[in-house]
């Protein structure tokens, strides 16, 4: 079982005939997504990576039966190639790109709110179920197929999670980097949920960052649920200074609530196992299985 991606995706990658699109869509195929073609404006009819080239999302819909879009396109023109991946009535969008001003993120978040779509990122490293499909930026290579969840707000500590529950024997069931942008549209709460809705992921690790509430948010809503699955739980950051922004545009602690340090209690409170340090996850989860 997985969330978001699997072998029967039918990926499109938007702004697939650029130097990102092109490069990532080549990692994509190679690992064995089913990437059913690209869009390039003014491109269509072309070929590319032994892809067909369509002019909009609609097409590739309508003509490849595309229902999950990753986009590699600019950010001054990302938000709209969201809503036109909306539009055409794909369901699973995950936007890797960098700096969307927030401003267009939030048009774009109101926009597709009743369309029945999941939007992952943007400014994330994608979602990846191993031996299956890859719709993402990530090193596929580090993720062994298993039973674990992962969600992440750092893309490198998505790779680093990935490979401590690999050294400790298990494996992922599906990886989900959600994006460290200050508007996101999927939370780490509704992330968690869709693992814990998987009748096949067993444990699930949550890494977050300083700033804003996911965590808290997410951490709350496990414990109102009864901790159904372990939770192994990390926040980076923390030695982070007040009112500096570190690395994301959204790790910036804006009240004490926003700390490594509180969230981390926070969510020892609530039942999860909460580690110091990236190294510990494998061997955490692996116990609290037991």
């Amino acid at each position: 079982m997985s969330v978001l991606v699997n072998k029967d995706s039918k990926v499109i990658v938007q702004g697939f005939t650029g130097s990102e699109g092109t490069f990532h869509a080549g990692q994509m195929i190679e690992y064995g997504t089913n990437v059913v073609g690209g869009v390039t404006p003014g491109k269509g009819g072309q070929t590319h990576l032994d892809r067909p080239v369509f002019n909009t999302v609609k097409d590739a819909v309508d003509k490849a039966g595309a229902n999950v879009s990753i986009i590699f396109v600019p950010p001054a023109f990302a938000a709209d190639a969201i809503m036109e991946a909306a539009d055409a009535g794909i369901k699973v969008i995950i936007a890797i790109t960098e700096g969307i001003p927030v401003k267009d993120m939030l048009h774009a978040k109101k926009y597709i709110k009743d369309r029945g779509v999941t939007l992952i990122g943007p400014n994330c490293p994608g979602v990846i179920t191993p031996g299956e499909a890859k719709v993402g930026i990530m090193p596929g290579f580090v993720f062994k197929s298993g039973k674990i969840g992962i969600v992440s707000k750092s893309g490198t500590l998505t790779y680093e999670a990935a490979d401590q529950v690999v050294k400790a024997g298990m494996g992922i069931s599906t990886a989900i980097g959600i994006g460290g942008d200050p508007i996101i549209g999927t939370s780490t709460k509704e992330a968690v949920e869709m693992l814990m809705n998987d009748p096949e992921t067993e444990g699930i690790v949550m890494i977050g960052e300083i700033g804003g509430q996911y965590e808290a948010d997410a951490a709350r809503w496990i414990q109102s649920k009864g901790n159904p699955k372990p939770v192994v739980g990390f926040i980076a950051g923390q030695t982070a200074p007040k009112g500096k922004r570190m690395g994301h545009a959204g790790a910036i602690i804006g009240g004490a609530d926003d700390t490594a340090a509180a969230k981390m209690k926070i969510m020892k409170e609530c039942g999860l196992h909460v580690v110091a340090s990236p190294a510990d996850i494998g061997a955490v989860m692996a116990e609290a299985l037991k």
